[in-house]
């Protein structure tokens, strides 16, 4: 994250932006040992204030509001997306 506003700071001149996507629990190959179990899948939603696991379009949208003129005037910035997870520690 610090990462991202070093070089937003630094390339920013440049009209080059830099940020962040932080994802949570994602349904990807690398986290699929998780929700393949009931029992944890179960426990991690419970956790979540939006009660449900992640998918990869909802990363991927993220990707592309920053990628579009949507996102033109972001930089430095890091957008957590986990369902809420962070907040309810």
């Amino acid at each position: 994250m610090q990462l991202a506003r070093n070089l937003a700071c630094e390339w920013g001149p440049l009209n080059i932006r830099v940020n962040c996507i932080a994802p949570g629990l994602i349904k990807t190959d690398f986290a699929r040992a998780l929700y393949e179990d009931p029992v944890r899948k179960a426990a991690a939603e419970a956790r979540f204030p939006l009660r449900r696991l992640g998918e990869p379009d909802d990363i991927g949208g993220i990707a592309v509001m920053l990628a579009r003129r949507a996102g033109a005037f972001i930089t430095g910035q890091s957008i957590v997306a986990d369902g809420g997870a962070t907040i309810t520690g």
